[in-house]
């Protein structure tokens, strides 16, 4: 039966990397590094299934990483703590092929590429102290550097009354330490595109994006009897010790500048109410971020000398799971509303502005294995010559983006994913004024995610 079983998978997996690209050759490579993982034993996933003793699913909702159950959000309030000292040391690679309705002429629409690949330092160092740390290198960009990162201390008491866990984060990316997946750090879609311009709206938050891997976090936050959380954290440029957060960018470096840069200390907040029964749990929270942004000079190097840009988040988000094998569903929202101050004029905005994004995703996997999920994504905000193309002048879109997904082991998940705009910078048609409608931006999105 089991050769039978492989024998399917293996015609499953030719079948999606045909159709990746047919024309090519190179669906050899989804083949090859799928068929050599069959003969991994189960436990060669990273470092926190070794360290816990647990399989995915365990942390994982339905194995879809990183997606956590309520065990896997504890794990990671304890500080990465749970279990014994294990093999610090992982790896990812994930490779893809994306295919444009209309492409703009990117070299590489419609080839199969290996994209990136990872490696993690991740897991426990003391009975208060864990955390993670990801390296990637992105291979289209031929460009290496540090990824996300968490480390903690935590600590957890429990009485006849009290179940409180507390702990302290370094980050290096604003709700990469949140364990809800209506954070932005950790939202649907949990695969993206990194080839062409249409993988995402064309405009979100600061919060949503504008910061990773280019802040030095630091936070405290308490759980209190698996019902209430908060957290309050303070973000800045990664300067002298803390730089390597930001690897390999640095301020003042004309090859390597930040995209942005943070004046002083910008104060994030974060509360939720959290509530299990049965194999229910649920979550509605909201969050806050008052970031100022400095602009960049003519090398494109961060100015700190000139004002600020500032940006003032404030979201409301929800998350629902159904979890009892052999059934898994899932279901977040986040809403985000942002007011814009610039005072540098020219730079960024004409003046005082608004942004609005809402997301809302909802998925099932069955069986650990087979899987699905629907992605609802929309900006609108204030008009603005200066920030916006013509002839709109507002960033107002639309995105959906359904997805199927195989997961034919816990370390492995091949997917396919449609990025759909119904509309873009303002308009279905026509949005630039020289004849592209909203559509033309559709993509087709295949993907093999392996991890070791």
């Amino acid at each position: 039966m089991q050769t039978v079983v492989r024998h399917v998978n293996l015609l499953i997996l030719k079948g999606v990397a045909y159709l990746c690209d047919r024309r090519t050759g190179l669906s050899v490579l989804f083949i090859s590094l799928v068929t050599s993982l069959f003969g991994v034993p189960a436990q060669a996933v990273p470092s926190f299934a070794a360290q816990t003793g647990q399989s995915c699913v365990a942390c994982h909702a339905g194995g879809q990483f990183p997606e956590l159950t309520p065990y896997g959000r504890m794990f990671k309030l304890t500080g990465y703590t749970m279990g014994q000292r294990a093999n610090p040391l992982s790896a990812m690679v994930v490779a893809s092929n994306t295919t444009t309705k209309e492409s703009t002429g990117s070299v590489r629409d419609g080839q199969t590429i290996l994209d990136s690949a990872s490696v993690f330092l991740a897991g426990k160092v003391t009975d208060n102290i864990g955390g993670f740390g990801q390296f990637t290198h992105s291979f289209p960009a031929a460009a290496a550097g540090m990824d996300n990162m968490d480390l903690r201390y935590a600590d957890r008491e429990v009485n006849a009354n009290t179940d409180l866990v507390w702990g302290v984060s370094l980050h290096n990316n604003p709700t990469v330490q949140d364990v809800w997946n209506s954070a932005p750090a950790w939202s649907s879609p949990y695969m993206k595109t990194t080839q062409g311009a249409y993988g995402d709206l064309p405009r979100v938050t600061v919060i949503e994006n504008g910061l990773s891997q280019q802040v030095a976090g630091i936070g405290g936050y308490a759980y209190l009897n698996k019902s209430f959380y908060a957290e309050l954290a303070s973000y800045q440029a990664p300067r002298g010790a803390l730089s390597f957060m930001a690897y390999p960018a640095n301020v003042g470096d004309t090859t390597n500048p930040f995209n942005n840069y943070l004046d002083g200390s910008n104060l994030y907040w974060r509360l939720a109410y959290t509530r299990e029964w049965d194999a229910h749990n649920v979550m509605v929270g909201a969050f806050g971020f008052d970031a100022k942004v400095v602009g960049l000079d003519g090398n494109a190097v961060p100015d700190a000398t000139v004002s600020y840009t500032r940006y003032r988040d404030v979201g409301f988000d929800a998350q629902y799971q159904y979890l009892l094998s052999p059934h898994t569903f899932t279901a977040q929202l986040r809403a985000v509303r942002e007011t814009i101050d610039d005072t540098l004029r020219t730079t960024y905005f004409d003046g005082p502005a608004t942004l609005n994004t809402l997301s809302a995703k909802a998925s099932y996997v069955y069986r650990e294995q087979y899987g699905g999920s629907l992605t609802y994504k929309k900006v609108n905000g204030s008009a603005d010559s200066n920030a916006y193309g013509a002839p709109s002048l507002v960033p107002d879109s639309e995105l959906w983006i359904p997805e199927l997904f195989w997961i034919p082991r816990q370390n492995v998940r091949i997917g396919v994913q449609f990025n759909s705009f119904t509309k873009y910078l303002g308009a279905s048609s026509n949005y630039d004024g020289l004849g592209r409608n909203a559509s033309d931006n559709n993509s087709t999105y295949v993907y093999l995610w392996a991890a070791f």
